[in-house]
């Protein structure tokens, strides 16, 4: 079963790893790379600072870098301890037939993908965190997290899988600290 499934996993990648074309490849090299989001942090940052108070925005500061911490660190518990999956880029099996869009492919391993288990954290934490402000804002965030996904899958470094894991992860992280949020921002703001 679990033979067949990474099966399944490896001939999706491929399928999908190979319709990208030359046109496409910067674009996507663009987007996921982490760099160029900066702005679109700040932009998030200075959201919800608008619907809160200076030390609930600060606290609020601190549940985030918490749950990045969490979601990063717990991918590469995953990666290079627990599971061990070889990246696609670096499987001997699949040598000549990924389409791999930049010169480094990351490290040895890759499940489950840390791009997408900390943009989906993010796009569900901040989703639900201003979702009666802005009535539809998760479904973009999350729209932005599944082409953050792809992303990984378009330039050769993560398997399918690893992203829906990622995925899973990720959005699990994002509630938990969303919860956490509410719970210090409720007790904080008695004070």
């Amino acid at each position: 079963m679990l033979e067949q499934l990474v099966q399944l996993d490896t001939e999706l990648f491929l399928y999908l790893n190979n319709l990208g074309t030359s046109t496409w490849d910067a674009f996507w090299m663009f987007y996921t790379t982490k760099f160029y989001w900066i702005p679109f942090y700040a932009v998030l940052l200075f959201v919800i600072l608008r619907t809160r108070t200076l030390k609930l925005f600060f606290l609020t500061l601190v549940v985030i870098a918490l749950m990045i911490l969490f979601t990063d660190q717990m991918t590469n518990v995953f990666k290079k301890v627990l599971v061990l999956r070889l990246r696609p880029c670096h499987d001997p099996a699949l040598e000549g037939l990924v389409r791999l869009v930049k010169s480094y492919c990351g490290g040895q391993f890759g499940f489950f993908s840390g791009h997408a288990s900390n943009s989906m954290a993010v796009a569900v934490f901040t989703g639900l965190l201003l979702r009666f402000k802005y009535k539809y804002f998760i479904f973009f965030m999350i729209f932005w997290s599944i082409a953050m996904g792809y992303s990984r899958v378009y330039i050769g470094v993560h398997f399918p899988l690893d992203v829906l894991c990622g995925w899973a992860f990720g959005a699990l992280s994002g509630f938990m600290f969303y919860k956490l949020d509410i719970y210090l921002q409720d007790r904080y703001r008695i004070r």
